[in-house]
C-alpha cells in the first residue's frame, strides 16, 4: 500500500525542516524542528495534497483551529483521522 500514514507525515515535515526522517521525532513540535509560519502553511498544503484531504487549519488563528499542530504525534494523529473520516 505504499507508505504509511506516518511515514508521510514525518516525510513531508522532514522536507520542511530541511532533515532526515530519522531525525524529526514524535515529540518534537515544528518550532523544534525550526519550521516557522510560513513552513508551516507549506507542510499543511503538502499533507493536504499527499492524502486528498482538507485540513481545517486556519494559517491566521492556528491556535483557533481544530488541527492539532502542538507535535508531530498529534499532527500524525490528525492527519489518520481526517484519511479515516475521508474512507467513512
Amino acid at each position: 500500500m505504499g507508505q504509511s500514514v506516518h511515514d508521510k507525515v514525518i516525510a513531508i515535515i522532514a522536507e520542511q525542516a530541511v532533515l532526515e526522517p530519522g531525525d524529526v521525532t514524535p515529540d518534537a513540535t515544528l518550532e523544534d524542528l525550526g519550521i516557522d509560519s510560513l513552513g508551516l502553511v507549506e507542510s499543511i498544503f503538502a499533507i493536504e495534497e499527499a492524502f486528498d484531504i482538507q485540513v481545517p487549519f486556519n494559517a491566521n488563528e492556528p491556535d483557533a483551529s481544530e488541527f492539532d499542530i502542538s507535535s508531530v504525534a498529534a499532527i500524525i494523529r490528525a492527519v489518520e483521522g481526517l484519511v479515516a473520516e475521508q474512507k467513512a
